[in-house]
């Protein structure tokens, strides 16, 4: 996908990478929108060739990529990432690249503060969120969402997955277990032109909690799969922690306090909805009808 976007009324060329899921753009563009060089070209070479001998990996790393050219041409050009990008206009002495420069050096600061007070993080994503107009409620679960989620990719690395290629293979799949399609599907039927817009800031409150749901029993699966097969929270008065394992069916529902089946995540959220009401209620007619020692014993 390839495309044009307009900065101070003039034309940058960019293109989206699907496997990286990132936006490319022509750093001759730029330069010109920057710099006002009628042969930014020429300027680029000069400029690569000076952050060469300061020894600036960025260079290197830059690749390039066909473009339409003025000419209608499709043509080799030099192209770059966001964060690329960000590291070169450092490097570009113009006046016009101060305010870039201004903000790149607020973002960092934050950063920093944020890295030694996690709080702060949190407060000024709330913050982002009013600004975009969401309400408290839709706020607070995108949030506890969020948590969600950081337990679940904690369970997974501890597993060994690594990769994000890995990662988005999981995700999918959890995906098509709670709502029949995989993110890349779902956007479109929510109609997020934008690849880069986040699906889950498009969500209902109701998705939020299907998804957190979806995540919560998988992270729930994968502990119990690490587990070996043993009860995490076994007591002695559990008939079905003393069961011989093979002898369990996989799809039934024991002690619910005691026993994390490994089941998969389209049958465990099936039936956390179906038996979710039904559970509330026994949790509170045992929690009723228990003699204080064994309240206590729970």
């Amino acid at each position: 996908m390839s495309a044009i976007i307009l900065f101070e009324e003039k034309q940058v060329r960019r293109a989206w990478n699907k496997d990286e899921e990132k936006w490319y753009f022509a750093i001759a563009d730029v330069i010109a929108v920057l710099t006002g060089s009628v042969v930014p070209g020429a300027y680029w070479r000069k400029l690569k060739e000076r952050l060469k001998k300061e020894g600036n990996q960025t260079v290197t790393d830059c690749h390039g990529l066909k473009m339409t050219a003025a000419d209608g041409r499709q043509r080799l050009t030099d192209v770059a990432n966001t964060e690329q990008l960000l590291r070169l206009i450092q490097s570009i002495p113009s006046p016009k690249a101060e305010p870039f420069k201004l903000w790149l050096a607020r973002v960092g600061y934050e950063r920093l503060e944020e890295i030694e007070n996690p709080e702060l993080a949190a407060r000024r994503m709330r913050e982002i969120y009013q600004q975009k107009g969401y309400s408290e409620e839709w706020i607070e679960k995108r949030l506890r969402g969020i948590a969600v989620r950081d337990e679940l990719t904690d369970e997974w690395k501890k597993r060994g997955v690594k990769e994000q290629r890995d990662f988005a293979i999981l995700t999918a799949e959890i995906s098509k277990a709670t709502f029949g399609m995989t993110p890349a599907e779902y956007k479109d039927f929510k109609a997020l032109a934008n690849p880069k817009d986040n699906l889950r800031d498009h969500m209902t409150d109701l998705e939020l909690i299907f998804t957190m749901l979806g995540e919560a029993s998988t992270t729930e699966a994968a502990a119990y799969g690490t587990s070996g097969g043993r009860c995490l929270r076994a007591s002695r008065d559990c008939e079905e922690a003393r069961r011989p394992r093979f002898s369990r069916q996989p799809t039934s529902r024991p002690c619910r306090r005691h026993h994390r089946w490994q089941c998969p995540p389209r049958t465990r959220i099936q039936e956390w909805h179906q038996n979710l009401h039904q559970s509330e209620l026994q949790r509170t007619a045992r929690g009723q009808n228990a003699n204080p020692a064994e309240r206590e014993a729970e």
